[in-house]
């Protein structure tokens, strides 16, 4: 794949893509009339489903304005310019990343608004925030702190650079046992007061990630969650009554959210009884594909809490071949642990094509998948069902996936597809 970040030239180079057809444009991959049913492309192939995505675009993008907040999506979950275009064409008002490196191609892909929710702390990583804001005059971007220890790394950066940056950070809330963020209220406030007398950074909100707390329980979820914003909004009121946030008029970002209990931070990110304005933002980032299995129970929940019928589809899958039937009960499929997730449970047989047929059904019950080895899935089925129900050699498997990061990041390229298996498009991805 030739580099060239708006419309990248898709070849042979990349996984998934045909060894035999020429190179093309990905703005020029739906001339090609390719199928993914008709044998067109090789096996196995993470797809996207363009009715799914454009319909998750909408769907939270709507969300969040029914709550009065603002959206800026975790770009971490697909590190795809053709998807972070569309999130924002959508309406967000910024993406999130946990990297410089990431934030680098948010900003190349149009943001202007960056949330790296995560404690930056090496120099090269604190040179690369400075180059992209010395290169972008309409740049705006926050990462947290949680540490003295960490401020002071930014000051000795600073120091020896002879540089006269400012930072815009969050200081970021955790919970004990959990990832990173202060422990306390008093630990929280004694950094805050620490960045407002330093020269190197500035208190532009407070940050907190819920996820790590959530056990797909309603009960436990909203009592948990629900601990975690009463002392971000603490921190938040402790914060203003001391005079600790930049200085200025620019409203204070409070900002929470994964991908699984989202809806309950609502409260957090909602206008809070500060001095100044509060800019509320949601940075959940799976809804884009959604999945078959992790974040599909938890938007059940989701869902209920709502009082919604139904909210976000899977639009990401990994299509496999059966090649080999070796015994009753038992295919391997030509897909593994390179091309699929598997970092919190296997894939879902989800659809079925026929070898010859044109359209996909849904995978027959009882179909698993019990082990992946690096190039093969093993599907167990009923061996004693009608040899006729079997699956057989040649044909294609839809997989679900649960958790969409690390399917992502197996690919350079998706073709994106319409429900009936054509191609109509392609993004790429920068990880």
């Amino acid at each position: 794949m030739t580099s060239d970040f708006s419309n990248p030239l898709l070849d042979a180079a990349c996984k998934g893509f045909p060894l035999t057809a020429q190179p093309c444009r990905a703005s020029e991959i739906s001339a090609r009339g390719w199928n993914l049913f008709a044998g067109d492309l090789p096996l196995p192939l993470a797809v996207l489903r363009r009715s799914a995505l454009e319909h998750n675009l909408a769907w939270m993008q709507d969300f969040s304005q029914r709550k009065n907040v603002l959206l800026a999506p975790h770009g971490k979950t697909t590190m795809s310019p053709e998807l972070f275009a569309q999130q924002l064409a959508q309406g967000a008002w910024g993406l999130t990343f946990a990297t410089a490196y990431q934030a680098s191609v948010g900003v190349a892909a149009g943001a202007r608004r960056i949330i790296i929710a995560n404690q930056v702390v090496c120099d090269a990583d604190l040179d690369a925030l400075d180059a992209l804001l010395a290169r972008h005059a309409d740049l705006r971007l926050w990462f947290l702190v949680d540490s003295r220890a960490q401020l002071a790394l930014i000051a000795d950066w600073a120091q020896r650079r002879a540089s006269q940056r400012v930072f815009d950070v969050l200081l970021e809330m955790g919970v004990p046992g959990q990832r990173t963020g202060c422990r306390s209220l008093e630990q929280a406030v004694d950094l805050a007061q620490a960045v407002a007398a330093s020269t190197v950074a500035r208190l532009g909100g407070i940050e907190c990630y819920e996820g790590g707390v959530a056990r797909c329980d309603s009960e436990h979820d909203a009592r948990e969650v629900t601990a975690l914003v009463r002392r971000v909004v603490e921190a938040a009121q402790a914060c203003d009554a001391q005079g600790l946030w930049a200085k200025g008029e620019e409203p204070v970002l409070l900002t929470a959210g994964g991908s699984a209990v989202f809806d309950l931070v609502v409260p957090l990110l909602q206008t809070q009884n500060l001095s100044r304005p509060v800019h509320g933002v949601l940075r959940s980032g799976c809804y884009i594909t959604h999945d078959h299995g992790n974040y599909q129970r938890f938007l059940k929940l989701v869902e209920q809490r709502e009082g919604l019928d139904a909210s976000l589809r899977p639009a990401l899958s990994v299509w496999a071949m059966v090649q080999s039937v070796p015994e009753p009960g038992l295919a391997l499929l030509t897909c593994g642990r390179r091309d699929i997730s598997y970092d919190l449970e296997m894939p879902v047989p989800v659809g079925l094509a026929r070898r010859g047929e044109r359209l996909a059904q849904p995978a027959p019950h009882g179909w698993s998948i019990s082990a992946l080895n690096d190039q093969h899935a093993y599907l167990r089925f009923d061996g004693q069902s009608p040899p006729q129900a079997w699956p057989r050699v040649g044909d294609l498997v839809e997989l679900g996936i649960s958790h969409p990061c690390t399917t992502f990041d197996k690919w350079r390229w998706m073709p994106v597809i319409e429900d009936d298996g054509a191609v109509s498009g392609a993004i790429h991805t920068r990880f």
